[in-house]
């Protein structure tokens, strides 16, 4: 059986000028990196965003993941694939991946089997160099404040209440905290740092929820960096540092174009993680893509419980969009998890086990139709599957009043994602969305903190710590009271607790700290243990990548 990469490396794609060219974009509009990705010009943005009508936005989820997988950016793929082979104008959106994954555990974000973009080794390993620009323009923020400090501190900067931090798009625990300035005098003020995982940064944020660059130049103007010691805050534009991140940013704000393996054009734009950060592809992908194709395709983060919320309260709040159908992605593995069967275990028939576990599923079920949209489950398939087990989760569909169908687009590609096209279309053609949000904006902060908590999470208390608290009453007092929460929370459980699998009951979400976004324009809300800079493994997934001497890279997945 091939690997993902080498079943990526024996395709033979197709120029990006005939991809482009299939979904309505000439040679000229595009800004080459090779033979096989471009990125879209700023120009040619400006013009499809402002012209013609919206296509059927598809939104992808997923129940909570487990080590056994999901396969939620594979189903989105296969999805797109088999729209394109049933005759319909498709474009996906995906996000970019990030190093930390990579080099990790998780993997990348290109999908899986027959259903993945390609080229993937260009795709996971730095692409078009978004991520670097997001990462020096994060960092040259940084510099300038510490710089600020050196030069006299003109500002009156109270070097124990910076709030922004370095970044660096790799797992690397030691540089959670840090402290800078060390060494004397010329070396700048001593002062304890952080580094976050440029996936995590607010600058990742702004990039994906700006909608063009004047837009962009200002949300970078609004980040909150420091406090002077008066207490007044402190902002990039105070420290003249937004026209330089901006100008870094010039070519990471333009969408970048890649192609599935059979040929369907993908839009790949922004990685912002689900359990740290929103969790969305950028706004201007997003709607790029509804511009471009009848049916646009994209995705969010992790499980539903996140991704799917931001993409919702975040996401189309601010870019006023709002999905027509929301696939929800579940495996016979993933429930029989979720029900208690360990790991190693997966593969051994458990109807009883499944049918404790798809308690997960439904909840995610009555999540999503808090806001309006309809829901079609796909079950992602595995060779250990069972007739059996598929019948339990399609008999529970059916309770449930939700269209259920088959995904074998891994093994099979287009053709293994054709039952699941015809249940979307079908959706979309019988069903019409009533989107709404979860919150209004008139909420206070803590009632939005408290309203997905319970609401989506199912918790029975919301414990905020007297820290968080404080924060809260300041930023609400700074102006802030009006913006939606992005909770950074485990991607593993309902809970903030990873190991309570199912859906648990009786649990407190605990908010330990949150922190003004003021540029991109939320507030997060750290929750239980959750990290901004995640950890390698004992086993890193770059212990195994490598590459001969003709250029071919061996172990990407």
């Amino acid at each position: 059986m091939l690997t993902d990469i080498e079943i990526a490396q024996n395709c033979n794609m197709r120029p990006i000028t005939e991809i482009a060219a299939a979904a309505g974009i000439s040679p000229d509009e595009l800004e080459l990196y090779g033979r096989y990705k471009a990125k879209i010009s700023r120009g040619a943005v400006r013009k499809y965003l402002s012209e013609g009508s919206d296509g059927k936005l598809i939104l992808v989820t997923a129940i909570n993941p487990t080590p056994a997988g999901e396969g939620k950016t594979t189903t989105t793929v296969g999805l797109g694939q088999a729209m394109t082979r049933l005759g319909k104008k498709t474009v996906i959106a995906l996000r970019e991946p990030s190093l930390g994954p990579v080099f990790g555990i998780k993997g990348g974000a290109a999908g899986g089997g027959y259903a993945q973009v390609v080229p993937m080794e260009d795709i996971n390993l730095h692409f078009t160099g978004d991520m670097h620009a997001i990462t020096a323009a994060n960092n040259l923020l940084c510099a300038m404040l510490d710089n600020h400090l050196q030069q006299g501190n003109a500002l009156g900067i109270d070097p124990r209440r910076i709030v922004f931090s370095r970044v660096l798009d790799m797992n690397d625990r030691a540089l959670r905290n840090v402290t800078v300035g060390l060494g004397g005098r010329v070396n700048g003020v001593p002062r304890e740092d952080h580094f976050m995982i440029t996936v995590a940064s607010e600058v990742m944020a702004i990039l994906c929820l700006a909608n063009d660059f004047t837009d962009l130049r200002a949300r970078l103007g609004r980040i909150l960096v420091a406090y002077t010691y008066d207490g007044h805050p402190v902002y990039a534009s105070n420290l003249r540092a937004d026209g330089a991140m901006a100008v870094l940013l010039r070519d990471a704000l333009q969408p970048n174009l890649v192609q599935t393996l059979e040929g369907t054009p993908c839009l790949m734009h922004g990685g912002p993680f689900a359990n740290i950060a929103h969790g969305c592809n950028s706004v201007q992908a997003t709607r790029l893509a509804m511009k471009l194709g009848d049916y646009a395709i994209t995705e969010a983060g992790f499980g539903a419980d996140l991704g799917a919320e931001k993409f919702m309260d975040i996401k189309c709040r601010k870019a006023k969009i709002s999905p027509d159908c929301v696939v929800l992605v579940a495996t016979v593995r993933a429930l029989k998890y979720n029900g208690g069967v360990a790991k190693t275990d997966l593969n051994t028939p458990d109807v009883e086990a499944l049918r404790r576990g798809i308690v997960n599923l439904d909840a995610h079920i009555e999540n999503l139709r808090k806001y309006g949209v309809p829901v079609v489950v796909a079950i992602n398939a595995f060779p250990s599957d069972t007739a059996e087990e598929m019948d339990a989760i399609r008999a529970f569909c059916a309770e449930k009043h939700v269209r259920c169908a088959l995904s074998e687009v891994f093994a099979k590609g287009a053709k293994g994602g054709a039952g699941l096209a015809q249940a979307v279309l079908e959706t979309l053609e019988t069903e019409t969305a009533q989107f709404r949000l979860l919150y209004p904006d008139s909420l206070t902060l803590e009632e939005k903190i408290r309203k997905v908590s319970t609401e989506i999470y199912g918790a029975a208390a919301v414990n905020i710590l007297p820290a968080a608290a404080r924060e809260l009453e300041h930023i609400t007092r700074m102006g802030g009271g009006n913006l939606p929460v992005c909770m950074a929370k485990t991607q593993y459980s309902l809970s903030d607790d990873p190991a309570l699998l199912g859906r648990p009951k009786d649990f407190t979400i605990t908010v330990r700290s949150v922190r003004l976004a003021a540029g991109a324009g939320f507030v997060v809300c750290e929750t239980g243990a959750i990290m901004t800079m995640p950890g390698l493994p004992q086993k890193p997934a770059a212990e195994s990548i490598e590459m001969d001497e003709d250029g071919t890279i061996k172990g990407l997945f």
